[in-house]
């Protein structure tokens, strides 16, 4: 109930008891006191210039002056706001009382007692209370009671004997005042949700920049931890050009290629390491073991590279290839990719000697140029191509387990650092033989020195018979520690510091920590957000400016209220107003009391006419009413085209007819003295006064109505008014006065008790309050409307961000592990890897490549081959955004070759039905059928004669993501090392399967044929098959394609 009549919320949102105070208690009892105190100044101006003898009206000029000097005291005491945070109620209090006995102080002195007897200075106080004092609605419903009761009471006792027929003055009075209390609340209760909603507008718009902040810091760490921030700067810029829209401040293209993010460098040194041993191993691996043994190991060789300065490209099953040199030259590269070597040498020799598993490290290391980058348009990896990158391949291959493998060129960069001996790899690598590489081995200063061609024999770990060696590999690599892959994308949840502990200073961390690096990584999005609120929290910490930051704006001009930005003012003029129909509402209501008001007052004539007249609006009311009920009914109807039409209209048309039917009836009441004495007791001319006020007080319940438009309809109002009681009219009003009071000057009438006095100064009094409750009401509506629409652009830019975070991880992992990294249910702590029965993996290699790629001064040192090979990976990218290739995932490129694989993003779980169990292998074939004829395309463009080789298998896989410093998603198991032997130990323009393979797409209707029994490096020999694009098509098309 207390959302339901906007009654603030109670003492635990001490932050919006703050708000309230400062932007709406504050500022309101201010204008109040300047206003009371206008008005008796003006009183004791009027009765000075008036003449009236001092002796006569001693209460008035006691009363007037003391209520002066009282309100001035609580307006210096309200603007010290320590004293009036304190006091704030008190002050209320006191100013009702004030105001109250100030109305009975001027009933009871200067003149008769009248049934209408300062009812308009009553009717302001129960005005005021509900719009300007800080009372709770409970409170100003009961202290508006007390006014309006206190005041009717004291009437009808005191004039109960004298004043015949006094009831139905008495009950007009009641109608005032309950019209009075009506609007009061209707315009509080409109006020006070109007600020709640502004309020909860301007804590979105503190929570959104520290959201976006987060949001652009993960954004930034994620994609650093993907790509060099060289490269990433370019990606980026186009990655948020995209996700804005196609044209998004794009000029036209004139180029047909796609983007390529690919530079040269020169000096560097490449280093390729790979575990000898670990493949026997990972056999025997369980998947969370296989996974958990590759992030450690790896983690710990991104840790090494770090220290020595050099950059990890990228993980190949096991093997690991990183460079130093990249993104800035380093004059120590050599040096640095040898003394990573030695490190990862030395690491993998603690593992073998603890734990007894017989693996070791062969390490090559090259210096040259590289050109790096990314290419493709999915799955971004961080890569590097040159002829210099392929040495240092098979200076790895052509390695010795347990040493670091060097070419003469690296030797002449290392300029004496290590010693070296013959290291012999042309005898141990084809390619080294046939380029007449002459290599050498890098002696350890840390051990002694043994023949290259000695192996070093494992120390038998004391606990090897108890378990398996993946078990003892993975208990010993726990201790290294490294960190998990995307570990801090969910740093929101984060309460610990950089150390490790707990972090126990969240609610009292002074705000100028925000603005360092440190507090950002510390503390999560919700914390900050409660520690900014606390900033704002008004005490005596907080500057003056900083408390009324929420309460101004720069956009905002300070005379007219218009914005500064053309278009945001035509955007707010533009707005609907849903609760019009309110508005509408509560005119009704107060011109229904003007008319019981009029009706009981006036005699039969004058009430009938003037209802004709209300009728007359009634009906104009109606229709403005029925453009809403329309609009509820017929949603097509635009509800603005509706709104300011019958709002501006209605406002001129109550407001004008109003003052129209009080001239009316004064013009026709030009015989007043015939008719004076008849209806003396009944013509009482201070209820027109009454009636104009409600009028004015009507303009204020059209809240959301610009503010200059109200201006001018109030101000236009109260001229005619003024002009009606005081020049056209006012023998009307002067005789009136002489009616009730006597000639003698000793009787002369008080400026209280003065007709035409009073009437105007009641005008002026309810046009400056309403004035001004209309100028904070604009204010806080336009405040409130730049607070929503820096809100919505933030909250886009922040789904640009979320959006660009899901790209981003989306580039690195298939779409359902990244909602597992993305979702709140996962534990840092925990690695993601997934068996799967049944997934069917592709490589697809262009042998050809290998001849096309030259460096030279024509093609740029290779970077447009590069642009060549960039565009044939784009177009096979491309591919994968087909609906019917939506189960196809690409994993990686090796070079020029292409690897997918299909059935990874389905539910391991119970089996399918056979007919659909094997659907994705169909699929993936489909897929190899498009890359060919993707590849047959731009060769007809390129005029180049490219061919495939692919080689196709399926079976069981563990997939996984490992790495932290560049997390990876990739997959492991015989399966994948025999897809790929299957593409190298293949024939251009065929696609070769497995034995098993074949069997399955014969029943999904492709045509097989047997290509014989060939060996297999490290499988032996295999029977393989050959996929014919021949097919039947029918069956192909109702099991295959989606």
């Amino acid at each position: 109930s207390s959302l339901l009549f906007g009654v603030r919320p109670p003492s635990p949102d001490w932050l919006y008891e703050s708000y309230y105070r400062m932007s709406q208690q504050h500022p309101l009892i201010v204008f109040l006191l300047l206003i009371v105190m206008g008005t008796c100044l003006a009183l004791l101006a009027v009765f000075f210039a008036s003449g009236l003898k001092t002796e006569d009206h001693l209460t008035f000029l006691i009363t007037v002056p003391a209520a002066l000097f009282l309100f001035l005291s609580i307006f210096i005491l309200v603007c010290i706001e320590s004293v009036f945070k304190r006091m704030l109620r008190l002050f209320s209090l006191l100013i009702w009382a004030c105001l109250v006995t100030m109305g009975y102080l001027f009933m009871f002195s200067g003149g008769i007692l009248s049934p209408w007897d300062q009812v308009s200075f009553f009717l302001f106080i129960v005005f005021v209370v509900y719009t300007m004092l800080p009372f709770s609605m409970r409170a100003a419903i009961i202290a508006s009671a007390i006014t309006c009761i206190s005041h009717t009471v004291t009437l009808s006792i005191c004039l109960a004997n004298t004043i015949p027929e006094l009831e139905p003055l008495i009950l007009a009075n009641v109608i005032i005042f309950t019209c009075g209390n009506l609007a009061g609340a209707y315009h509080k209760h409109l006020m006070d949700l109007a600020l709640k909603q502004t309020y909860q507008d301007t804590c979105n718009c503190i929570k959104s920049p520290i959201k976006l902040e987060f949001e652009k810091h993960q954004q930034e760490r994620l994609l650093l931890s993907l790509l060099p921030s060289h490269i990433a700067r370019v990606m980026k810029a186009e990655i948020i050009q995209r996700l804005q829209g196609p044209n998004f401040g794009r000029t036209e293209s004139t180029n047909n290629f796609h983007n390529l993010y690919v530079q040269r460098h020169t000096n560097v040194s490449i280093l390729y390491a790979d575990i000898v041993g670990f493949t026997r191993l990972a056999s025997d691996c369980s998947p969370g073991e296989l996974v958990h043994m590759l992030n450690e190991l790896f983690g710990k060789f991104d840790q090494i590279a770090k220290e020595n300065e050099c950059m990890r490209i990228k993980i190949l099953g096991d093997c690991y290839y990183c460079v130093s040199g990249l993104p800035e030259s380093l004059p120590h590269h050599a040096r640095n990719c040898v003394k990573m070597g030695l490190d990862m040498c030395e690491a993998i020799k603690k593992v073998r000697d603890a734990t007894g598993v017989d693996i070791n490290m062969r390490v090559g290391v090259h210096s040259g140029n590289v050109l790096c980058g990314v290419i493709g348009l999915r799955k971004w990896q961080y890569d590097v191509w040159s002829h210099d990158v392929t040495l240092a391949n098979h200076m790895e291959a052509g390695g010795v387990p347990g040493r670091v493998h060097i070419s003469s060129v690296t030797l002449e960069h290392l300029k004496g650092s290590y010693k070296v001996e013959p290291g012999d790899g042309q005898s141990r690598d084809s390619y080294l033989k046939e380029h007449g590489v002459v290599t050498y081995l890098v002696i350890n200063p840390k051990t002694e020195r043994h023949s290259p061609l000695l192996g070093v024999r494992s120390r038998p770990s004391l606990d090897g018979g108890k378990m398996r060696a993946s078990v003892r590999m993975t208990r010993y690599l726990e201790s290294w520690g490294a960190a998990k892959p995307f570990a801090n994308l969910h740093h929101r949840d984060s309460m610990t510091t950089d150390n490790g502990k707990i972090n126990t200073t969240v609610s009292t961390m002074p705000c100028s920590l925000f603005h360092t690096q440190r507090c950002r990584c510390q503390l999560s999005i919700d914390q900050r957000c409660d520690c900014c609120f606390r900033m704002f929290q008004w005490g005596s910490t907080t500057s003056s400016d900083e408390k009324r930051q929420w309460l101004k704006s720069e956009d905002i001009q300070r005379i007219s209220l218009f914005f500064h930005n053309k278009a945001l003012e035509k955007e707010y003029r533009s707005t609907t107003l849903p609760a019009f129909k309110y508005y509408v509402t509560c005119a009704c209501l107060i011109f229904c009391c003007i008319f019981i008001v009029q009706v009981l007052v006036l005699t039969a004539v004058l009430g009938i006419s003037f209802g004709l007249a209300f009728l007359l609006l009634a009906l104009i009311l109606l229709l403005c009413f029925a453009g809403h009920i329309l609009v509820g009914l017929h949603g097509f109807i635009p509800e603005y085209t509706h709104t300011h039409t019958h709002t501006h209209t209605h406002i001129h048309i109550h407001t004008q007819l109003h003052a129209y039917i009080l001239a009316k009836f004064v013009f026709e009441t030009k015989t007043w003295e015939v008719f004076l004495v008849a209806i003396f007791f009944f013509l009482c001319l201070q209820y027109f006064i009454y009636c104009c006020i409600l009028g004015l007080v009507s303009c204020s319940v059209f809240l959301r109505i610009n503010y200059e438009l109200k201006m001018v309809v109030m101000l236009v109002a109260v001229v005619i008014y003024n002009i009606i009681i005081l020049q056209t009219h006012a023998s009307l009003l002067d005789g009136f006065s002489k009616a009730l009071y006597p000639t003698d000057e000793l009787d002369r009438p008080g400026v209280l008790k003065d007709l035409k006095t009073m009437g105007s100064v009641s005008l002026f009094i309810f046009f400056i309050t309403l004035l001004v409750l209309a100028r904070q009401n604009e204010y806080y509506c336009r405040l409130d409307f730049l607070w929503r629409d820096k809100f919505k652009r933030e909250c886009e830019e922040i789904e640009t961000m979320e959006n660009l975070n899901r790209v981003l991880l989306e580039n690195v992992l298939p779409a359902h592990v990244a909602e597992h990294f993305l979702g709140r249910n996962w534990k840092n702590e925990d690695l993601y890897h997934q068996s799967y029965e049944s997934v069917c993996v592709m490589f697809a290699s262009i042998p050809d490549f290998k001849e096309f790629y030259t460096e030279s001064d024509v093609n740029k040192e290779g970077l447009e081959c590069l642009r060549l090979l960039n565009e044939i990976i784009a177009d096979f990218d491309e591919l994968l955004s087909k609906p019917k290739f939506s189960g196809v995932e690409k994993i990686k490129t090796i070079g020029s070759t292409y690897m997918a694989a299909t059935g990874l993003n389905v539910t391991p779980g119970p089996e399918c039905e056979h007919d659909r169990q094997y659907m994705h292998i169909g699929t993936m074939v489909e897929f190899a059928f498009a890359l060919v004829g993707k590849l047959d395309v731009i060769n007809k463009h390129s005029f180049n004669d490219f061919r495939l080789r692919i080689g196709i298998n399926h079976g069981p896989v563990i997939a996984g993501v490992i790495g932290a410093q560049k997390p990876q998603y990739d997959i492991w198991g015989n399966s994948v090392n025999v897809a790929s032997r299957m593409e190298t130990t293949g024939v251009l323009g065929k696609i070769q399967v497995t034995e098993e393979t074949s069997h399955i797409l014969s029943n999904l209707g492709y045509m097989c044929s047997c290509r014989g029994i060939i060996n297999v490096k490290g499988k032996g020999e295999l029977k393989t098959y050959f996929v014919h694009t021949e097919m039947t098509r029918s069956l192909s098309q109702g099991t295959v394609m989606p």
